[in-house]
């Protein structure tokens, strides 16, 4: 996708390549993007830095998501459900009128090409597992998964600890911003190290869980 037009929604979370997520639609606007987008299924994410996800007059970061629409369940109230999954990183150049809702002009922002080290997979994967680990202590009624299935590709599977890391949204917007996916994963276990101490902290003293901001 070189300097391609696209329909955008901006959200206040960051979606990542291969993740699975799903969002609720029921402004007009997207619900037009919805009936435009098809039959590619393609549109593309990105953060909200400031403003709301309602009404527009928000402020957008340049890097984002292209997903596609994997499932879409219309409500009674008008509202519609849809899963999308993470295909493609991309940066937006310039940004078009929102008219009739958010579109841009975006190209592909390809990963370095870089070999991703065995090692620091493995080691990133265990401190993502640990951290969930602790994490399903401090909140056992979310019965957090922390044995999820693993894909066997090296690039999916660094993206998939992205998308599995409890993070604040600033920074999953920095892991997704870094096109060297070993900076990714360093950066992830960074986090992890970071967030296991908070909820060991947690565990000793009662304290209430940090929100993730």
């Amino acid at each position: 996708m070189t300097g391609q037009q696209l329909a955008m929604f901006p959200l206040g979370m960051v979606v990542f390549p291969h993740q699975v997520v799903g969002l609720c639609v029921f402004e007009p606007r997207y619900h037009q993007m919805l009936r435009d987008v098809n039959p590619g299924n393609l549109f593309g994410t990105c953060l909200i830095e400031r403003g709301s996800e309602i009404g527009g007059d928000d402020q957008r970061t340049s890097v984002g998501t292209v997903v596609q629409i994997l499932g879409s369940h219309h409500l009674i109230d008008g509202k519609t459900l849809i899963m999308v999954e993470g295909v493609k990183c991309v940066e937006v150049s310039a940004w078009l009128p929102d008219s009739p809702y958010p579109r841009a002009i975006a190209r592909e922002r390809c990963c370095d090409d870089v070999a991703i080290d065995a090692g620091l997979l493995k080691s990133t994967q265990s401190a993502v597992r640990a951290l969930r680990n602790l994490q399903s202590e401090i909140f056992a009624d979310e019965c957090l998964r922390t044995n999820c299935e693993m894909d066997p590709d090296p690039w999916v599977r660094s993206w998939q600890l992205c998308s599995m890391t409890p993070m604040s949204v600033l920074d999953q917007f920095k892991v997704l911003s870094l096109s060297n996916p070993n900076d990714r994963l360093r950066l992830v276990a960074e986090i992890c190290c970071e967030r296991y101490g908070d909820y060991q902290r947690m565990l000793a003293t009662d304290m209430p869980a940090p929100p993730l901001v």
